[in-house]
């Protein structure tokens, strides 16, 4: 670990960088964040942890209707759960200087966020024509995990000054409550007047393309004020467990608009050499056909000159 930190020293030396070496580092810092899990989820595998005594009846707290055996066995497995948990909290608070400086890597990647979160298949499917636009000005995303890690982790969105709305930041926090219930809760968006994407399918009638619209989900910005299933919050559970580890697989998918384009405009160059072809063609049996024309004209001048 300690090589990692002196490569992070000498990233830090580092003046701006084109965008591929940027992605170059940031997949670097991806390897050296997600490498700890790995490592923690073999050990849990290989080596085999101490079981505790086996406590005597009267100090188990294990239901009283378990066989002895099984009270056993049920504690023994409390006991490894809560010791992978202190294992994810130490390298949980290793990994958070890597996130830091990949986070400052990605700052100075434009668009980076707009285009992970498009080319991502689940989230692409959230966003409308003014999501993206709003998305543009979205700078840093940044996942906490609590402490205990089980008790829940928040998504915070950095947006620079917009002509949507007033926030700076948008959270959405996840968590258990006093019962042990999940719940979430979320930052207000402060809208400016006119911008409330949240209610723009009442104002997108009016507009030109409507067929595209009426195709268009709500809009992405109604996550944040969804608390009804904070259990299963597919959208949270996408950017903690799949976007956030390794941002840049998608950033880095070839846009498949440009290949669509790019693939017409050949089909559009190859039309016009066929068409170039025809007509090369067409010229040179023209051209044929008036070298008979003039051949037959001179063998009727040479008879004629033979009859006077």
């Amino acid at each position: 670990m300690c090589h990692c930190f002196a490569f992070l020293i000498i990233l830090s030396h580092l003046y701006i960088l084109p965008n591929t070496k940027l992605c170059w580092f940031i997949k670097f810092l991806n390897d050296i964040v997600t490498a700890p899990k790995r490592q923690s989820s073999l050990q849990s595998q290989t080596k085999k942890p101490k079981l505790p005594p086996a406590p005597r009846q009267a100090d188990s707290p294990a239901s009283p209707g378990l066989p002895k055996g099984e009270k056993e066995q049920q504690e023994a497995i409390e006991h490894i759960d809560e010791e992978i948990l202190k294992v994810e909290q130490k390298y949980n608070k290793l990994r958070q200087p890597f996130f830091q400086k990949r986070s400052e890597l990605i700052a100075k990647i434009p668009n980076f966020w707009v285009t992970t979160f498009v080319n991502h298949p689940q989230v692409s499917a959230l966003l409308g024509e003014e999501d993206e636009e709003v998305l543009h000005y979205l700078t840093r995303v940044e996942v906490t995990e609590f402490e205990d890690i089980k008790s829940g982790y928040r998504i915070d969105f950095y947006f620079d000054e917009n002509p949507y709305f007033e926030n700076k930041v948008l959270s959405k926090e996840f968590h258990l409550n006093e019962s042990g219930d999940p719940s979430s809760k979320s930052t207000e968006i402060k809208w400016k007047s006119g911008k409330d994407l949240t209610k723009r399918s009442s104002q997108t009638q009016n507009k030109a393309s409507r067929k595209r619209q009426h195709e268009e989900p709500e809009s992405f910005f109604t996550w944040f004020t969804d608390h009804s299933d904070a259990g299963a919050d597919e959208l949270g559970e996408v950017i903690k467990d799949d976007i956030w580890p390794n941002p840049l697989q998608y950033y880095l998918v070839p846009d498949m608009d440009d290949e669509e384009g790019e693939g017409e405009e050949n089909d559009d160059d190859d039309e016009e050499e066929e068409g170039l072809e025809d007509i090369d063609e067409e010229g040179d049996e023209d051209e044929g056909e008036e070298d008979e024309d003039d051949d037959e004209g001179e063998e009727g001048e040479e008879d004629e000159g033979e009859y006077d």
